[in-house]
C-alpha cells in the first residue's frame, strides 16, 4: 500500500500508528479533514487479518466521518481509530490507557468515541488518560447509551422521506420492513409502532425477532425474504452493502431509509435506485443522531438540546432531496455535494485578505 499516494488522492491530513508492547496495543488513528473543527470519530476494535487492512479501514472510515459531521451541521472534522484486537478476548485496561495517551498526544486534533467492539466502559478507561473522548458513562457527564437518540434520528429521517415520497410524514398505516432488530432498530420499531406503522421484521437472531413480534405485533419473515416484502418503506438496520445488483430488482418499497452504515455496495447503486424511482435517504445523514448526541458532550451534555439538534436531520434530508431534484442527481450524490460545499465554504473563510493584496491562512 502506497500510503502517501492514497492520502494525497483523498486529501487526508494525518495517519498515526500506535504501539504499546506492555499492553499489546496496535492501533491506527486516521485524521481526514479538520477544516470544520477537531476530527471526531469512533474507535473500532476488530481482529483484522493484516495491518494494511486495518490502515485502509481507518482511512475509509475517517473520510466517512468528515462527510457525516459536515452534513449534520457539526463544527467537527472527520477521524477514526481502529485497534487491531479481538474485542471478545484481547481487551485489557492497560491497552485502553495506552490508547488514551496517544489520543491525548494529538492535543485535541482527534476526539474518540465508541464504535464496533468498544463499550461505554472502555471509553471510561480511555478517559483516565485524556479528555478527548466521548460516549463515557453518565456519571462522567455524558449522554450514556446513544441507541435511543440514534433511533430518534432515524425515525425523524423516515418521516422526512415519507413527506418527500408520499406527500405526508404521517406513518400511520405505512408498511415498514425493518432489516435487523438490534439496539437501535428496536428503539426505532418502538417509535414506528407508537405512530401506528405496520412492521415487518427480520434478524439473524430469533430472540430479536420474537421480541419485536411480542412487543410491537410485528410480522416476521426469513432474513433473505425481507427484500421481497410488499412495503412502503424498507429500513436496513443491520449489514452494509445490502443495496446491490441482486437486491435492487427485488425491492418493492418507495423509500429506503435505515440505520445501517454503507448501505450502497457502490456509488452506481444509488443511481440505480434513482432510475427505479426509489427514494434513498443517504445513510450517513439519516444515522447521524449518534454522533450529534456525543458531540453535545463537548459543550456539557444537555439531552433536550441534543434531541433538538438530532431533529434537524429532517431538514437536512429535505435539503438533500431538493438538491437532488434541482441538479437531477441521485440523493447519495446530493448528500456528498451538501457536505463538500460546507467544507469548501469554511476553507475559503480561513483566508483573510489585506489591503495590499497579501493574505494569510488564518487557522483556529
Amino acid at each position: 500500500m502506497e500510503i502517501f499516494k492514497y492520502m494525497e488522492k483523498y486529501d487526508y491530513e494525518q495517519l498515526v500508528l500506535c504501539h504499546d508492547k506492555h499492553s499489546g496495543l496496535k492501533a491506527v488513528i486516521a485524521i481526514h479533514d479538520t477544516t470544520l473543527g477537531p476530527a471526531l470519530g469512533g474507535c473500532r476494535i476488530w481482529p483484522y487479518d493484516t495491518e494494511e487492512e486495518a490502515i485502509e479501514d481507518a482511512l475509509r472510515l475517517a473520510k466517512g466521518m468528515t462527510y457525516k459531521n459536515a452534513a449534520a451541521g457539526l463544527d467537527l472534522g472527520g477521524g477514526k481509530a481502529v485497534i487491531i484486537a479481538d474485542p471478545k478476548k484481547d481487551k485489557n485496561p492497560e491497552m485502553f490507557r495506552a490508547f488514551g495517551r496517544y489520543v491525548q498526544s494529538l492535543n485535541g486534533r482527534y476526539i474518540t468515541a465508541e464504535d464496533v467492539g468498544a463499550t461505554e466502559h472502555d471509553m471510561d478507561i480511555i478517559h483516565k488518560e485524556t479528555d478527548y473522548v466521548t460516549g463515557t458513562s453518565r456519571e462522567s457527564g455524558s449522554g450514556g447509551n446513544p441507541s435511543p437518540v440514534t433511533a430518534y434520528g432515524i425515525y425523524i429521517g423516515i418521516k422526512a422521506s415519507a413527506k418527500e415520497a408520499f406527500g405526508s410524514d404521517d406513518l400511520k398505516g405505512k408498511r415498514i420492513a425493518v432489516q435487523g432488530v438490534g439496539h437501535v432498530a428496536y428503539e426505532l420499531c418502538k417509535l414506528l409502532h407508537e405512530e401506528g406503522a405496520h412492521l415487518i421484521v427480520t434478524d439473524i437472531h430469533q430472540e430479536a425477532i420474537d421480541r419485536a413480534v411480542h412487543d410491537f405485533g410485528a410480522e416476521a419473515v426469513e432474513p433473505n425474504a425481507i427484500y421481497d416484502v410488499d412495503c412502503d418503506i424498507f429500513a436496513p438496520c443491520a449489514l452494509g452493502a445490502v443495496i446491490n445488483d441482486e437486491t435492487i430488482p427485488r425491492f418493492k418499497a418507495k423509500v429506503i431509509a435505515g440505520s445501517a452504515n454503507n448501505q450502497l455496495k457502490s456509488e452506481k447503486h444509488g443511481a440505480l435506485l434513482d432510475e427505479k424511482g426509489i427514494l434513498y435517504a443517504p445513510d450517513y445523514v439519516i444515522n447521524a443522531g449518534g454522533v450529534i448526541n456525543v458531540a453535545d458532550e463537548l459543550v456539557g451534555y444537555n439531552e433536550a438540546r441534543a434531541l433538538r439538534k438530532v431533529a434537524t436531520i429532517y431538514d437536512s434530508l429535505m435539503e438533500i432531496y431538493a438538491i437532488a431534484k434541482r441538479d437531477k442527481i441521485p440523493t447519495a450524490q446530493a448528500a456528498d455535494r451538501l457536505a463538500e460545499e460546507r467544507i469548501q465554504s469554511a476553507r475559503q473563510s480561513r483566508y483573510q485578505f489585506f489591503p495590499k493584496g497579501h493574505h494569510i491562512l488564518s487557522r483556529r
